[in-house]
């Protein structure tokens, strides 16, 4: 059985897809939020990003040729802007650090 054939897999990225729309949707009101609901925004995408770190690391260590491609096509087109797939988890967990501080000066 390939990779992407395993229930487990496809399980977990319709649920990460879906998820991740989710909180999009949801982020694109933000900034109505009142400071419990910015701190629960937050804990949301810091736990989605855990999770598809852990999904990615999956595809990672797979000796499933598809896999393989699949980490390789995300790293060509991160290069086309000029990052790698650990910097842009980087960049997101910097992203969400400036939001906290932002939370913690509005205390």
């Amino acid at each position: 059985m390939s990779f992407f054939e395993s229930d487990i897999v496809q399980e977990e990225a319709k649920k990460l897809f879906t998820d991740y729309q989710e909180l999009m949707k949801l982020g694109s009101d933000y900034g109505k939020f009142d400071r419990e609901g910015k701190v629960m925004f937050i804990k949301k995408m810091e736990s989605l990003m855990d999770r598809y770190k852990v999904f990615m690391k999956r595809f990672e260590l797979s000796e499933d040729f598809q896999a393989k491609m699949t980490v390789e096509q995300l790293k060509t087109q991160l290069s086309q802007f000029g990052i790698t797939p650990d910097q842009m988890f980087d960049q997101m967990n910097k992203t969400l650090i400036r939001m906290k501080e932002e939370l913690d000066k509005s205390s």
